[in-house]
């Protein structure tokens, strides 16, 4: 299997029980604060922090665990993360994940292997407490290293007032029968 595709897929093809484990309250607020909600309080003050923070905490060398309760601070108690891979049939897979799923199927393969997505370009749309990122990444297994994987995120973001949160990441890799067109890719601007 081409590199390309080995982490979409492997989002998409491993098997996992477990359930969100999240707090949250009846009426739709957010989730009871954490211990660790004051060191990850910066990661929520602004669109660019959050994107920054979500980038971030997947990114890590071979052997460095993650901090998967700072991505969880990043979420909505219902957040999703849905990945997508194409067939050899020409049709596509998708895999809807909470943000624990992401994390037992992912995290092992991120700590055995390493890996750095980095956001190469954005797009935004904003409505009142609405937003869409539309976020172009590279992939790599080193930082140094030339990128294996691009692809884009559709990322819907929450302003309730006082913070962001995520509400979804829904994403799609660049393959062979579907290249990013230069409209989502850097521009010299």
């Amino acid at each position: 299997m081409p590199l390309l595709f080995a982490a979409t897929l492997f989002a998409l093809t491993v098997p996992t029980a477990l359930a969100s484990s999240h707090p949250s309250a009846s009426d739709g607020s957010a989730y009871a604060a954490s211990p660790d909600s004051v060191a990850y309080a910066a990661d929520v003050t602004s669109l660019d922090r959050i994107l920054a923070a979500l980038y971030d905490v997947i990114s890590g060398p071979a052997g460095q665990e993650r901090d998967w309760d700072r991505m969880r601070y990043l979420f909505l108690p219902e957040g999703l993360l849905v990945a997508t891979a194409p067939q050899a049939d020409g049709t596509h897979r998708h895999r809807a994940m909470s943000v624990d799923d992401y994390v037992a199927t992912s995290g092992p393969w991120l700590l055995e292997n390493g890996f750095y997505e980095v956001e190469i370009a954005r797009r935004t749309e904003q409505f009142g407490a609405t937003t869409h990122a539309w976020s172009t990444y590279e992939g790599r297994l080193t930082p140094d290293a030339d990128p294996f994987l691009r692809g884009v995120n559709s990322i819907q973001v929450f302003w309730d007032g006082t913070r962001w949160w995520i509400v979804s990441v829904f994403w799609s890799p660049e393959h062979p029968g579907e290249m990013l067109p230069d409209q989502y890719l850097p521009t010299d601007e």
